[in-house]
């Protein structure tokens, strides 16, 4: 068996050269390379050349979302089907007034592939491919989204993608451990608690992390002005910050409404920072009282106002001074009447399936930055409101509507468009589901057994998944249609030792093989969730005899797919 390491993947590269017509693997590899750059093309040369032609899509209309007609669905409760019905009608309406050709329907492989990454964060096993080509069930897909759905894993890959969000990347948070939010989260989000509570919740915990997770939160945004930026941002959509040393220069916000919200946090106390809890042995934890005692008082920054506590842009509450001020602000923060809480969440679901929000960037959301589909977005936030919160709702809804579905081939007449949703935009995989999706195929590094590897519960780096993702992480707020990784990232996935280990799999795919052919179909399934087409059969076959049918050559066309663009992509 040939090992796969740097040396051995050198001698494969100079062996075979940078030509298309010598063997598979090169093609494969060279493929991967071009179709980061422009995966259509890879994917299918005629569309990719005849989508390059086209002139770049430009909005013919944006209605500000202060000019709203008629809501559809308003004053009706609707179930997650109808509301489907609503996507597909506001999706199609706006592609038609900006005479936008629509894609079609994703292939079922495709479709497959896509919704288990954006639900549960990991490709199917190869099984679940084949069993779901074979039913002829006209509802298969709507039953795999509640299955995917009603999966732990759904649960634990929010939670992970929320706490990446809600706790900056920075030395201080190096020694914070981030798995009991991560295990808080995930319990709230699989038992489909109501998003409103999960929310409350978290901005009034208190008690240390072993006690209440939640408050992971606030030990990882350890100041006033950190707690009020992020709170703004995440939940309410804003970027808020701006306005924290002057007034905004381009939205209504002065720096007086920025402290009002802060002075919402002013009694919180820190017991602990992460490395003195590590220091001591402890762990760190959450208090809120007027009084002195119970932790640590929060430093200000040079540009605080002291102004009384305030919603933004709203009332003055009353406050009193021995009890804390965080339910006051929770309560009416997620309450039904709140302007921005429903819509914000709304908006960031819609852009964990899509790579954008229907107010773009997810996070600056305010009248100059109108939303390309205004009446979708205020369909979508009162049926959210109307249906308790209920986040599986929102995404059954979304998944199962016709523009989620819509395959990532683009046509010649909407090859440019990336925000009306003719067609699904190809997106790159996050550190996590990259790493999982290994996982799945190769096994866990080390040879231990498991298809999705846990998160490590000590230490800033605690097991080879944490190294790797950060290793792979990409800059807080990049775009998720591009690619972020260089070349030492895709050196890494290359040669790595334990990220390379094919033989297991290879093993598998031969074992009770009728032929090299359905070697190979087995290997597309197991990394690409698909069959071969008949040129990439022929291919690989002439690799695969080249290497007279051994587990090296076969380990060389599972190293290959792994490496290529369309294992790295979600599409």
């Amino acid at each position: 068996m040939r090992d796969h390491s740097s040396k051995t993947h050198g001698n494969i590269w100079f062996r075979f050269g940078p030509s298309f017509t010598l063997a598979a693997l090169s093609v494969f590899v060279f493929a991967s390379l071009w179709a980061k750059w422009n995966p259509v093309q890879a994917q299918d040369p005629a569309k990719g050349k005849e989508a390059a032609k086209q002139k770049k899509v430009t909005p013919k209309s944006q209605k500000p979302a202060s000019n709203l007609g008629v809501i559809p669905g308003a004053g009706q409760k609707l179930d997650a089907l109808a509301l489907s019905k609503i996507i597909d009608d506001q999706v199609n309406k706006k592609l038609l007034s900006e005479e936008i050709k629509a894609s079609g329907k994703s292939a079922d492989t495709e479709f497959l592939r896509r919704v288990y990454l954006d639900l549960i964060g990991v490709i199917p096993p190869p099984e679940k491919v084949r069993e779901f080509l074979d039913n002829t069930d006209a509802e298969k897909r709507r039953k795999v989204i509640d299955d995917l759905l009603a999966d732990p894993r759904f649960g634990k890959a929010l939670a992970e993608n929320w706490a990446g969000l809600m706790v900056p990347r920075e030395s201080n948070n190096r020694l914070l451990k981030s798995t009991p939010l991560h295990e808080w989260l995930a319990s709230a989000f699989h038992e489909g608690k109501p998003l409103d509570k999960i929310v409350y919740e978290l901005l009034t915990a208190t008690g240390t992390q072993e006690e209440n997770g939640a408050v992971t939160f606030f030990i990882g945004n350890p100041t006033v002005d950190k707690m009020t930026d992020n709170v703004s941002r995440m939940f309410l959509g804003l970027q808020l910050q701006c306005a924290q040393c002057h007034n905004h220069p381009f939205v209504e916000w002065k720096q007086n409404d920025y402290w009002g919200m802060a002075g919402f946090f002013r009694k919180v106390k820190l017991s602990a920072n992460p490395q003195q809890a590590a220091k001591k042995g402890v762990s760190p934890g959450i208090t809120e009282s007027a009084g002195g005692k119970g932790g640590k008082k929060m430093p200000l920054p040079e540009s605080v106002k002291n102004v009384p506590a305030k919603f933004l842009m709203g009332e003055q509450p009353k406050l009193k001074d021995g009890e804390p001020n965080r339910p006051v602000l929770a309560k009416w923060l997620t309450a039904v009447e709140n302007p921005y809480f429903a819509r914000a969440m709304v908006n960031r679901f819609w852009y964990q399936l899509f790579g954008r929000g229907i107010v773009n960037p997810v996070d600056d959301m305010h009248d100059d930055n109108a939303p390309t589909h205004g009446e979708l977005l205020a369909a979508l936030t009162e049926q959210f409101k109307t249906n308790g919160f209920d986040v599986k709702y929102l995404l059954r809804a979304i998944c199962n509507s016709e523009a989620y579905q819509r395959t990532s081939r683009p046509e010649a007449e909407n090859g440019s468009d990336t925000e009306f949703y003719s067609h699904r935009v190809v997106r790159v995989l996050s550190p996590e589901q990259l790493f999982d999706s290994l996982v799945r195929v190769l096994g866990l590094p080390g040879g231990r057994k498991g298809d999705v590897a846990p998160i490590a519960k000590k230490g800033p780096i605690g097991s080879p998944r944490d190294a790797f993702l950060n290793f792979f992480r990409i800059d807080e707020g990049a775009n998720p249609l591009e690619y972020q990784a260089g070349i030492p990232q895709a050196l890494r996935l290359m040669n790595a030792g334990g990220l390379n280990n094919t033989l297991p799999a290879v093993v598998a795919a031969m074992k009770d093989a009728k032929g090299p052919e359905q070697v190979i179909e087995r290997l597309f399934f197991v990394a690409l969730s698909r069959p071969p087409t008949g040129e990439e059969t022929r291919r690989m076959l002439t690799h695969a005899q080249r290497e007279g049918d051994s587990r090296g050559g076969y380990s060389d066309i599972l190293w290959a797919l792994l490496n290529s663009s369309e294992f790295a992509l979600n599409h």
